[in-house]
């Protein structure tokens, strides 16, 4: 029988049970693919995180939804180096600096910053690339709104920071309340258009930030996600690209329809078509330990 620890973290807030959950897997080296994504299946969460030794960077991390692993994910990133800092495996000087971390996207590096006594984890994604835009009809249908209620400044686009995710303007928090998703219709779009999961938001919040989203994933097992890092990221790029927001940083809200508000920092820069970085950070807090046994 082996034993595991796992920590389960809720990421993008400073309150237990609001924010993402995460569960992070210490020492997995050893663990095979199947089993990997037989302990994903087994936290039912919408993804856990997988801490490996690297030759490359510090660490190296993989993520697994229930149903399949996934190049780059933002909330679980926050809540793996949330665990590592609470154990005392990364040390900082000054309690902030930088770690470079491999993802099966590459090696990127994270940021620790102290703000208010607590750490901010700050990850560097991939310089989006935006990808395939798509007709409206299909998009709106897929989400149980109509056509009208999308935002008209800018079209349905994938984009991708290392996981390409649809982008989707809606006109009003009205229209992210009233979204009723059809899973087998985003799937079938999804394979169609080449993403892998859909983000919704709106210009709007119901507290101090710029943005309001919603994220679905039902391919991956994940019907809503609650707080979503790595499509975030793309959002970001997407708002400034498109001349939504300016930049450099903007502050978005996720999970508040759900019952598990979270605050999202995101960092952009460049302008136009020249975005050339963008970055993703939160806080986080640990709600449970334990231990996970393998035959």
């Amino acid at each position: 029988m082996r034993m595991l620890e796992v920590k389960q973290v809720d990421s993008f807030t400073e309150r237990p049970f609001c924010g993402n959950p995460a569960a992070v897997v210490l020492d997995a080296a050893g663990l095979t693919d199947g089993e990997m994504q037989a302990i994903a299946q087994e936290m039912n969460l919408s993804e856990t995180a997988f801490v490996l030794p690297s030759e490359r960077a510090h660490l190296k991390l993989r993520f697994f939804t229930p149903r399949k692993e996934i190049p780059l994910s933002g909330h679980p990133t926050i809540a793996a180096v949330h665990v590592l800092l609470e154990e005392g495996r990364i040390s900082l000087p000054g309690g902030g600096g930088t770690i470079e971390v491999e993802f099966p996207v590459g090696v990127l590096p994270v940021e620790v910053r102290e703000e208010k006594g607590r750490p901010l984890i700050v990850m560097t994604q991939k310089r989006p690339e935006f990808l395939r835009t798509t007709a409206t009809e299909p998009v709106a249908v897929a989400l149980g709104i109509s056509p009208g209620e999308l935002d008209p400044r800018a079209p349905p686009q994938v984009v991708s920071t290392g996981t390409p995710q649809l982008m989707v303007p809606v006109r009003s928090l009205r229209v992210l309340e009233r979204l009723r998703p059809k899973g087998e219709f985003l799937v079938r779009l999804g394979e169609e258009v080449g993403f892998f999961s859909v983000h919704v938001f709106c210009p709007e919040a119901y507290g101090n930030a710029h943005v309001h989203a919603r994220h679905f994933a039902p391919g991956a097992g994940v019907p809503e996600d609650p707080v979503t890092g790595s499509a975030s990221g793309a959002m970001g790029a997407y708002l400034v690209r498109y001349g939504f927001l300016s930049g450099p940083l903007i502050v978005a809200e996720q999970g508040h329809i759900m019952g598990r508000p979270g605050t999202v920092r995101i960092e952009v820069m460049g302008h136009g078509e020249e975005i050339v970085c963008v970055k993703v950070g939160g806080t986080a807090v640990t709600v449970m330990a334990g231990e996970l046994f393998l035959p």
